[in-house]
């Protein structure tokens, strides 16, 4: 008996891999094992840095807030303690937008904890 093989789905395969590394620089984008090697690795960059793209904002959050909070005497930690004391439920994210957009609002925030 022949062998038998599936090259429609393996043409599919590789020309969706192909299509991904469209872009890239040198053989990454035109050699199918460079190219397969150069996806797989995206991928999992891409799975990783989902996660750090989180940290990285919260972060960020953490220093607008504590920038703010010191034009008002009191540094980031003694800030969100005195937040959850107080039983003020906001998300770090809301509070460094007020902090950068609406500077009223944040003193308001601060004058309540105070």
């Amino acid at each position: 008996m022949p062998r038998s093989v599936n090259a429609v789905a393996s043409k599919a395969r590789r020309k969706k891999i192909m299509k991904e590394t469209k872009g890239q620089f040198g053989r990454r984008k035109n050699v199918w094992t460079v190219a397969k090697n150069a996806y797989e690795k995206g991928q999992v960059y891409a799975y990783r840095d989902r996660r750090v793209n989180k940290r990285n904002f919260r972060a960020l959050w953490i220093q607008r807030i504590n920038a703010a909070a010191r034009l008002y005497e009191m540094s980031y930690s003694v800030f969100m303690g005195k937040l959850h004391a107080k039983d003020i439920e906001i998300s770090r994210k809301v509070l460094a937008d007020l902090a950068v957009n609406n500077p009223e609002a944040f003193k308001a925030i601060v004058d309540a904890v105070k």
